[in-house]
C-alpha cells in the first residue's frame, strides 16, 4: 500500500489533555485566587478543618505601621506562611494572627510633616491613630497578595483599646513583682527625638571627636607624697585623664583608677604627671615629653583612692575613686567620671555616693546656670572647653579621633548619655525563691530561659546570651505624645508611688479599655485621688514601643482563644535579638518566669546580587510589589524558599530569572501529571498495588522516601533543602527517568489496560503527594493543581446527586484543608529502591554511549538504536529478569543482555522499520497487512488482548 494511503494513527494514542496551562501567567492570575480565598473564607475553612488537632503557634512579630512593605517584610511573612501551612499539612491546628506595632516617634514625625507641630495633644493622637490605621490597610493588602493566609479580618494592633489596657496590666504585674524602679540614670538620649532611646534604637557609626588629655591638679601634694612613699613632692602634680567627650567635663564628679594597675609619678618639663605605667611611654610621646622624663615613684591605683583633685576649670574638688571598668587599652589609665553621662560612671559613682549631675537639657543645650558653657549646645561647647583647658595649662594633648559612636537609628545623628528621671526594669531586680531563699534576678531568669530555648540557626543562642549577659537595665519610659502612658501617680516630695497604685492602675486600665489611651491623658487626678491629688504628680511618661511589642505574649497569646501560651515559635530578622526577641523574653520572665516562646528562628537581611546592602541612593532596591507584578508572588515565594535564610538573602533580576526557570521545570512536571490523569477516576480505576508494574512501585517507594525527608526538612525549617529535592525529584527522578520511560506505556497501551491504569495509579499518588509538598511554598500553584485534581473530569460522568443542591462542589476544596498524602503501603521497598538504583546506573551508562552515537550522526533519537549489554554476573542477574521490558527502561527499540566477565555496552543503529504509531523500530512492522505501518505490539494494543508488561 502506498505511503499516502496509510491511516493516521494519532487518534488511537492516549494523548494527554489538561486545562492546566504551560504558562503560569502568575502575575495576572494570582489576584483571582486571592479574591477567591477571601470570598470562600479559606482561612476560616482551614480553622474549621483543623479544629481539635494539636496546636502549633507561630506568633507574629508586629511590623511597624509606617510605609509600604519592603523586600525584608516579604521574606519575613513568606517564611512564616510556609511554616504555618506546612504545620497544617503535618496535622496541626496552626492559626496565624498577624499584628502591627502602632505607637512611637516615626508615626509622630509623619503626622507632623502632614499637619504641622502646633496641634493640641488629643487631636495629635487621633491623627496618629488614623495614620497608623491607614498604613496597616496598605501593608495588609500587600501581605495578602503574597499569598499569606491568616486572620486578616481580626489582626491584633498595639493601638487597640483592649491591647493598650492589657499592656497597662502587664506593667502593673512587673511593678508589683519588684522589677520596676524610677531613677536618675544615664540613658541613650536623642536630641532630635527629644526622648530616651532603647538599646535596639541605637546603631553605631563612625564619628570624628576631639580626643584630649587633661590634667587634674592634686589638691594636697603632701598627702600624695605619702601615698607614693615619698618624703615630699617639689612640683605641682597632675593626674591625667583622656576623653573624647570634652562637653561632659562640666559634670565631672571624680577620676577613676583601676585598683590593681601600677601608676607612675613622672617628672617632666611640665611638672609631675601621674600615668598608668603600661600607658606611660605612649602618653608621654603624645605630649612630646618623652625626652628628659623621669619616673620618680610607683604605687597602685588602690593606694591613690581618696586623693582630692581640682576640677580643671571649675572651683571645686573631686576625689580619686577606683573601679574595674578602667582599662589599659588606650589613654592614660585614668578615667574622667561623670555619673550623669555614662553608665560605667553611674555604676561606680553609685558605690561612692557621687552626685548624678546632668547639666544638659532635653534639647542638648547646657542649662543657662552652668558656668562657662551655659546656653550652648554640647557640640558648640567642645571647642570652648578645649580652648579654656589650653589657656589654663591643663591641656596636655589634643587631636581628632575617628571612632565608632552611638547614633539614633531614625535620625542618623550622634546621641548622648544623659541622666534623667526615667523608669527602668532592673536586670538585677527579682524576688527571693520560695525554696532556697536565694535571690533570682531578672538577668538570671532570662539566661535560664535562653538556655531552655531552641534556636534556628543554632548561633542565635550565643548572640542572645551575650546581649542578656551584658545589657544594662531597661529604660522603659519615653517622653512621647503618641504612646501608651505609664499611669502612675508619684509623690511630689518623695517621688514614691501612690500606695493605692495597683488599684488605681486597674481603674485606669478599665477606662482605657473603653476609651483608649486618651482616657489617661484626659484624666483629672482628683477623680481618682480626691484630696490626695494635691500631693501627687500625674506622670507624663509613655512606654517604650519595644515594651508595646514585647508584651504581645500577654496581650495576644493569652487573650485570643484560638492561640496558646507560650508560642512554639517566634520568627524575625537577626536584628531582633536586640529587639523583639529580647523585649519579649524580659517581659515574659518578669511576668511568667519563662520566655514566651519555645523556639526562635532568625533570618538574615536581603542584599543585592553583588552582596551590597540595599538603598535608594544606590538604586539597587528590589520592591516586592514590582516582583509580584512582573513574575507573580509564587516566584517571590520560591526565591525565599530557595535561599538559605540563615545568612544574607541575595536578590536581583538575574537571580529571579533563574528562579523562574526552576518554577517552569516544576510546572512542566505538574502539567504532564495532570494531563495523564485527565481520564482517571481514582474510585473506578484503582488497582491493588500488587497489580502495578515494578517501576511504578519503585516510583511510589521513591515518593515515600522523599516525603519522609521533606517532612523532616519542614520540621527543621530547612526550606532550601526542600526546594533542591523537589527540583531534583521533578527533573531527575520523574522527568529524567520515570516519566520519560512511562510515556510509551501511557500513550500506546490500551486506554483501559492494566499497564496504563497501573501507571495512572502511580501518577495519582505522586501528584497528590507532590502538590502537598510544594503547596506551603508555591501556594497559588498548589491551589491551581488542586482545582484540577478536585474538579470532575470532562471525560468522566458526574457523580450521582451532584446537582445544584448537592452541597459544595469539589473545587471549593483546598490543598490546605488536607494533610500529607497517605501513600499506599507496600512491602520490600528498601530492596526495590536498591534494585532500581542499580538499574538506573546501568541506564546512565547506556545513555552515555547512545549520546556518543547520536553526536556522531549514527542515530537521531534513542529509539533508532539497538543495545547489547555485555553484563558481568551481578549485572546479568539484575537485568535478565526484565526481559523485553529492558528496552522500555532504556528507551531503545531493542535491548539484549548477554553474559560476560565485565560490563560493556554495545550500541548500533536499528535496521528495522519504524512503527507509525509508537515510533519503535521493529522487525514486525507491517507484519499485519490489514494494519499497515504498525508493529505487532501496537496491533495487539489496538485490536487484540494488549501487551503484557511486568516491570516497565
Amino acid at each position: 500500500m502506498p505511503d499516502y494511503a496509510k491511516p493516521d494513527y494519532k487518534s488511537t494514542l492516549n494523548l494527554p489533555d489538561t486545562p492546566f496551562p504551560m504558562r503560569g501567567d502568575l502575575a495576572k492570575r494570582e489576584p483571582g485566587w486571592v479574591k477567591a480565598w477571601q470570598e470562600k473564607k479559606r482561612y476560616e475553612a482551614i480553622r474549621k478543618a483543623a479544629a481539635g488537632r494539636p496546636k502549633f503557634i507561630l506568633h507574629d512579630g508586629p511590623p511597624y505601621a509606617n510605609g509600604d512593605i519592603h523586600i525584608g517584610h516579604a521574606v519575613n511573612k513568606i517564611l512564616k506562611d510556609i511554616i504555618v501551612k506546612s504545620k497544617t499539612l503535618s496535622g496541626f491546628d496552626a492559626p496565624y494572627v498577624p499584628g502591627w506595632d502602632c505607637h512611637g516617634l516615626p508615626i509622630e514625625l509623619q503626622v507632623e510633616k502632614t499637619h504641622g507641630k502646633n496641634i493640641d495633644a488629643a487631636t495629635f493622637r487621633e491623627l496618629c491613630r488614623a495614620y497608623a490605621a491607614e498604613q496597616i490597610e496598605r501593608q495588609k493588602a500587600d501581605f495578602i497578595r503574597l499569598g499569606v493566609l491568616g486572620d486578616w479580618e481580626n489582626p491584633y494592633r498595639t493601638m487597640d483599646f483592649s491591647f493598650e489596657a492589657e499592656q497597662l496590666r502587664v506593667l502593673g504585674q512587673i511593678q508589683q513583682a519588684g522589677y520596676l524602679y524610677q531613677g536618675a540614670k544615664p540613658v541613650h538620649w536623642c536630641v532630635d527625638c527629644g526622648s530616651a532611646l532603647a538599646e535596639a534604637e541605637v546603631e553605631y557609626e563612625d564619628k570624628t571627636s576631639p580626643a584630649i588629655d587633661v590634667g587634674f591638679t592634686v589638691a594636697d601634694p603632701a598627702d600624695l607624697a605619702r601615698r607614693f612613699d615619698l618624703a615630699a613632692v617639689d612640683q605641682p602634680v597632675q593626674l591625667v585623664i583622656w576623653t573624647t567627650t570634652p562637653w561632659t567635663l562640666p559634670a565631672n564628679q571624680a577620676v577613676s583608677l583601676h585598683p590593681e594597675f601600677q601608676y607612675a609619678l613622672v617628672r617632666t618639663s611640665k611638672g609631675l604627671l601621674i600615668l598608668a605605667e603600661s600607658l606611660r611611654e605612649a602618653a608621654l610621646a603624645r605630649y612630646g615629653l618623652s625626652e628628659a622624663a623621669e619616673v620618680v615613684a610607683h604605687t597602685t591605683g588602690q593606694a591613690l583612692e581618696g586623693v582630692l583633685l581640682w576640677h580643671p576649670f571649675q572651683e571645686r574638688q573631686v576625689p580619686v575613686i577606683v573601679g574595674d571598668h578602667v582599662t589599659a587599652d588606650a589613654g592614660t589609665g585614668a578615667v574622667h567620671t561623670a555619673p550623669g553621662h555614662g553608665l560605667d560612671d553611674y555604676v561606680v559613682g553609685s558605690r561612692y555616693g557621687l552626685k548624678v549631675d546632668n547639666p544638659v537639657g532635653d534639647d542638648g543645650r547646657f542649662y543657662a546656670s552652668v558656668p562657662l558653657v551655659g546656653g550652648m549646645s554640647i557640640w558648640q561647647a567642645n571647642p570652648l572647653i578645649v580652648e579654656t583647658l589650653q589657656a589654663n595649662g591643663s591641656l596636655l594633648a589634643h587631636e581628632k579621633l575617628l571612632h565608632s559612636y552611638p547614633h539614633c537609628w531614625r535620625h542618623k545623628t550622634p546621641i548622648i548619655f544623659r541622666a534623667t528621671r526615667q523608669w527602668f526594669i532592673g536586670m538585677e531586680s527579682g524576688e527571693r525563691g520560695a525554696e532556697s531563699g536565694k535571690r533570682k534576678t531578672l538577668r538570671e531568669q532570662a539566661m535560664a530561659a535562653v538556655d531552655a530555648t531552641q534556636f534556628f540557626p543554632h548561633w542565635g543562642r550565643a548572640r542572645l546570651e551575650a546581649m542578656i549577659r551584658n545589657r544594662p537595665d531597661w529604660c522603659v519610659s519615653r517622653q512621647r505624645n503618641w504612646g501608651v502612658p505609664m499611669p502612675f501617680f508619684t509623690h511630689k516630695e518623695t517621688g514614691e508611688l501612690h500606695p493605692r497604685t495597683p488599684e488605681l492602675l486597674e481603674i485606669v486600665a478599665q477606662r482605657v479599655e473603653q476609651q483608649g489611651i486618651e482616657a489617661w491623658f484626659a484624666l483629672d487626678p482628683a477623680e481618682l485621688l480626691g484630696d490626695d491629688a494635691a500631693h501627687y504628680d500625674k506622670t507624663g511618661h509613655t512606654l517604650d514601643v519595644w515594651f508595646d511589642s514585647g508584651v504581645t505574649h500577654a496581650c495576644v497569646l493569652k487573650r485570643r482563644p484560638e492561640l496558646a501560651h507560650p508560642a512554639d515559635l517566634y520568627l524575625e530578622g537577626s536584628d531582633q535579638h536586640r529587639g523583639w526577641f529580647q523585649s519579649s523574653l524580659l517581659t515574659g520572665c518578669a511576668t511568667d518566669g519563662r520566655a514566651p516562646y519555645d523556639a526562635l528562628l532568625t533570618h538574615g537581611f536581603v542584599v543585592d546580587g553583588k552582596g551590597h546592602k540595599m538603598s535608594k541612593s544606590k538604586g539597587n532596591v528590589v520592591a516586592p510589589q514590582k516582583v509580584m507584578d512582573q513574575y507573580g508572588a509564587d516566584i517571590l515565594r520560591l526565591w525565599v524558599a530557595t535561599t538559605d535564610y540563615s545568612g544574607e538573602l541575595s536578590i536581583s533580576d538575574e537571580i529571579l530569572k533563574r528562579v523562574v526557570e526552576s518554577y517552569r521545570r516544576i510546572r512542566n512536571t505538574l502539567k504532564f501529571l495532570l494531563a495523564n490523569l485527565s481520564d482517571f477516576d481514582p474510585k473506578a480505576h484503582a488497582l491493588p498495588i500488587e497489580d502495578w508494574l515494578e517501576i511504578d512501585r519503585y516510583a511510589l517507594a521513591l515518593a515515600r522516601q522523599l516525603q519522609g525527608e521533606l517532612q523532616a526538612h519542614y520540621d527543621a525549617y530547612e526550606f532550601h533543602f526542600i526546594v533542591q529535592k523537589l527540583q531534583s525529584f521533578c527533573s531527575e527522578d520523574l522527568g529524567g527517568f520515570y516519566l520519560d520511560i512511562l510515556k510509551d506505556r501511557l500513550y500506546t497501551s490500551g486506554a483501559d489496560s492494566r499497564a496504563r491504569r497501573a501507571a495512572q495509579n502511580a501518577l495519582y499518588h505522586l501528584t497528590h503527594a507532590l502538590v502537598r509538598w510544594m503547596a506551603p511554598i508555591l501556594s497559588f500553584t498548589g491551589e491551581e493543581v488542586w482545582e484540577q485534581l478536585a474538579a470532575p473530569s470532562p471525560t468522566l460522568p458526574r457523580p450521582a446527586g451532584a446537582g445544584a443542591n448537592a452541597g459544595p462542589t469539589p473545587v471549593d476544596d483546598s490543598v490546605f484543608l488536607h494533610t500529607w498524602h497517605a501513600l499506599p503501603e507496600q512491602a520490600g521497598e528498601e530492596a526495590l529502591l536498591e534494585r532500581w538504583t542499580r538499574i538506573r546506573a546501568v541506564r546512565a551508562m547506556v545513555s552515555k554511549e547512545l549520546e556518543t552515537l547520536r553526536v556522531a550522526g549514527g542515530i537521531g533519537s534513542s529509539l533508532q538504536a539497538e543495545v547489547t549489554l555485555h553484563a558481568s554476573p551481578d549485572t546479568y542477574a539484575l537485568l535478565a529478569p526484565l526481559g523485553d521490558d529492558l528496552r522500555f527502561v532504556l528507551i531503545t527499540s531493542q535491548a539484549r543482555v548477554v553474559p560476560a566477565n565485565a560490563d560493556r555496552v554495545e550500541v548500533a543503529p536499528s535496521t528495522s522499520q519504524k512503527c507509525d504509531r509508537c515510533w519503535h523500530y521493529r522487525a514486525d512492522v507491517d507484519a499485519h497487512p490489514e494494519h499497515p505501518g504498525l508493529c505487532g505490539r501496537c496491533v495487539s494494543n489496538l485490536h487484540g488482548t494488549g501487551e503484557v508488561r511486568k516491570h516497565a
